[in-house]
């Protein structure tokens, strides 16, 4: 096989519903959905004979019990999905440093610097779903080509095939050599191609363009009149597999965000005003958590009629504490209207980058708005709680210590990574 084919794709198959079938045998065989179990909630995984029935990940959950009502419908478990998701990123280090996430269940890798300790690409992806089959007691399937684009189209062709009996075993791997590729690529639908979304391939489609091989036909200039230049351009170059993007370790994050959708909208101003304190808590620990702190503050809001606006707060100095955070997004909040109803609340922060040293910190003369750094809740105070607070949550948990405003019967009500992901819960 040519050593030009170093790109893998691999991606698990089914990995959320897959996971929960490994935690609990006795769901082996059955139709098992993951995602939002409310009426706003969404499909994130489900098994593949759930999707003999017609289920996709994306559907709305209302739709998905329609088509399966005998299925098993369960609440996604992030932190699992993310502690299973580790355990593959430790398989692909085995075989190579450069691996680039894309999300819990699928990565790029750069294999070119493996072939003398594991052999050719095709022999490192059958070793790839070996140790994941052995260690992780999972299933995935890689695709391996000379870029990016054909190597997640190879993944995807080597999927297992759905059947209510259970799936039927796909090729597993699947490798697309370069004299073969516009063979492999040009009778797929259009809507296989990053870039593609539902709308743009109903745009393509009534054009007749409904293939990648209709879209390498047509005049390019013609394609960016329908899609636009930025777009139009990149579509035709994936037409005819021209993909030059590298495989990227640790890509920088460029934002972090917490949203959720409520089961019906809301209109109470104060109970939207403690999700936005919620939301900030958890950006800011993140935040820290990772080391960064960002300049601009988004407010996301979505009516019940799904019109969704923003409001951006631009600050002079990066943002990681919570006090700041939940100020500036509390203030965006304010200035926002919830008249209409309110579906889905969000805040984020983007801009970002390292944290500064407290040397560096040592330049700000001036807290916003309270004046004296050093007084009660000034910006000095508020970095040395932040310290303790992410302390404790290191050590008890996250819904150990946090806000006031926080407090409910039920306890300490804290945002947490995949919480309300896919929509609310019933």
């Amino acid at each position: 096989m040519s050593a030009a084919l170093d790109i893998l794709h691999v991606d698990m198959d089914a990995f959320f519903a897959a996971v929960e079938v490994l935690d609990d045998p006795s769901l082996k065989g059955l139709p098992v959905i993951v995602g939002g179990t409310g009426v706003r909630g969404v499909v994130a995984s489900c098994s593949y004979e759930a999707r003999a029935v017609g289920v996709r990940s994306a559907m709305p959950m209302g739709e998905a019990r329609r088509r399966c009502p005998k299925a098993v419908v369960l609440a996604g478990r992030h932190s699992r999905y993310g502690e299973v998701s580790r355990q593959l990123n430790e398989v692909f280090e085995f075989f190579t440093p450069l691996i680039e996430p894309i999300s819990l269940d699928e990565a790029f890798l750069d294999v070119s610097g493996s072939h003398r300790l594991f052999g050719d690409s095709e022999a490192i992806g059958e070793a790839i779903r070996a140790r994941v089959s052995t260690v992780l007691h999972l299933s995935c399937s890689v695709g391996i080509a000379r870029c990016k684009l054909l190597a997640k189209l190879a993944s995807k062709a080597a999927k297992p095939v759905a059947s209510p009996k259970g799936p039927h075993p796909g090729p597993g791997v699947v490798v697309v050599p370069v004299s073969e590729e516009l063979q492999f690529l040009h009778p797929r639908p259009v809507s296989h191609l990053w870039g593609v979304g539902p709308r743009t391939a109903e745009r393509l489609a009534r054009y007749g363009i409904a293939t990648i091989g209709d879209l390498a036909s047509i005049d390019p200039s013609y394609l960016s009149r329908l899609v636009g230049p930025s777009l139009g351009a990149q579509l035709y170059d994936f037409a005819w597999a021209r993909d030059d993007r590298p495989v990227v370790p640790g890509r920088a994050v460029k934002s972090v965000s917490h949203e959720e959708t409520f089961p019906t909208d809301v209109h109470d101003p104060e109970r939207l005003r403690l999700e936005v304190v919620r939301m900030a808590d958890s950006v800011s620990s993140r935040l820290r958590a990772g080391h960064l702190q960002g300049r601009i503050v988004t407010l996301k809001l979505r009516y019940g009629d799904f019109t969704t606006i923003t409001r951006s707060h631009s600050s002079s100095r990066p943002v990681a504490s919570t006090a700041e955070l939940v100020k500036i997004s509390s203030a965006l909040f304010s200035s926002a209207d919830i008249r209409p109803g309110v579906r889905l609340l969000g805040v984020g922060v983007s801009s970002l980058e390292e944290r500064t040293t407290a040397v560096a910190e040592q330049l700000v003369l001036w807290d916003i708005g309270d004046g004296d750094p050093n007084a009660p809740g000034g910006r000095d105070g508020r970095r040395e709680l932040d310290v303790v607070v992410d302390a404790i949550r290191q050590r008890y948990g996250a819904a150990s210590v946090g806000p006031a405003a926080l407090v409910a019967d039920s306890g300490l009500r804290v945002k947490q990574i995949g919480d309300s992901q896919w929509g609310p819960s019933a």
